[in-house]
């Protein structure tokens, strides 16, 4: 069987690495959409490859490998042309679509209305920028749908984003271990309660499983359900106190896309079940207080995971609270092994 090559990379990857770079065939959440304004083009790496972000002047965004199809100068430094980036180094102008459409230095070439740059599907909804990356130049998007508390209109949501210094595999197993939240968080605004003890278990869903405390609830970070849709998250709650306005409960998207196999794209979707004017009074005092308190507790985590050893995970001694993070590492590392597979042509 033919061996064949990761979509970006021109070569084919082992298990290791794609678990270390990031799994294919899937949808990940980008960028922030108001990054890239109408007209404008911005160079972002995922997955440990180089893309482009542009949009046309009506503002249609497009996702297109950072390297020109005729000798790989990215096109990040090229003129944008509305609907085109014309290389910098000799003028190859290719569309949103990887099309090359002119090739001004030999008008006519062979070149000219080739499909010869990766072009990637892309969604924006929830303030975000998504695309579904593929494994091979054979793969299929899925349809895209976003997580359910994103996708319910009664929810209003603030998207928070940030790039950390640390591979995309601590952040998953952060948030599938609620028990840090007792200890690391405990000066935190909302998860100051609850005992430092407990006990676990693992509940299985249609979408994917719960990890949860038997023994406490709505105290503090007592349960993370990690999904997997169109793509993987996590959702979860924190109690609030009244203090925080009225309103349901305080909800969390969360996902980490590998920007290369050494840091992460954090995305985070702080939501709230509210309407008419509680929901005029939640997004007041969240852009005026609450914000700054939960960029705060992401700082506690930031801190800890980017001091971790690159091999943290390798030799460690974990215990019941850490169904979780076992969990989804062997998960991952069978999802790396079965694309590694299909690389290899078994």
């Amino acid at each position: 069987m033919k061996v064949k090559k990761v979509v970006g990379t021109r070569k084919t990857l082992d298990a290791a690495e794609l678990a270390a770079t990031g799994l294919r065939d899937r949808w990940y959440p980008i960028y922030p959409s108001r990054f890239v304004k109408p007209g404008g083009m911005t160079k972002v790496t995922r997955l440990g490859v180089d893309w482009l972000l542009f949009r046309d002047a009506r503002g249609k965004l497009y996702m297109i490998e950072d390297r020109c199809p005729h000798r790989s100068a990215p096109l990040s430094v090229g003129q944008h042309l509305g609907d085109r980036i014309a290389c910098r180094y000799h003028g190859v102008q290719v569309d949103g679509t990887g099309t090359v459409v002119s090739v001004p230095g030999m008008p006519g070439c062979a070149l000219e209305g080739k499909k010869a740059t990766v072009s990637l599907e892309v969604a924006e909804a929830a303030d975000t920028i998504f695309a579904f990356i593929p494994l091979t130049e054979d793969s299929k998007p899925t349809p895209f749908a976003l997580p359910e508390r994103l996708a319910d209109e009664a929810n209003s949501w603030f998207l928070n984003y940030a790039e950390w210094a640390g591979p995309w595999r601590f952040y998953m197993d952060n948030v599938l271990d609620p028990m840090h939240g007792a200890f690391l968080h405990r000066d935190s605004h909302s998860m100051f309660g609850g005992d430092v003890s407990a006990r676990f278990r693992i509940r299985e869903t249609e979408r994917g499983f719960f990890f949860e405390k038997t023994d406490q609830r709505g105290v503090n970070f007592d349960w993370v359900e990690f999904c997997r849709g169109a793509m993987d998250y996590v959702d979860l709650e924190i109690p609030y106190a009244a203090s925080a306005g009225p309103g349901g409960v305080f909800g969390i998207v969360g996902m980490a896309t590998p920007i290369d196999e050494n840091n992460s794209a954090i995305f985070h979707w702080r939501t709230r079940r509210v309407s008419d004017w509680e929901r005029d009074v939640w997004r007041f005092l969240f852009r005026a207080k609450l914000e700054e308190n939960h960029w705060q507790v992401l700082e506690q985590d930031r801190m800890v995971l980017e001091a971790l050893a690159a091999d943290a995970d390798v030799d460690e001694h974990l215990y019941q609270h850490d169904l979780g993070v076992s969990r989804i590492r062997r998960l991952y590392r069978s999802d790396a092994k079965q694309q590694a597979a299909a690389l290899a042509g078994e």
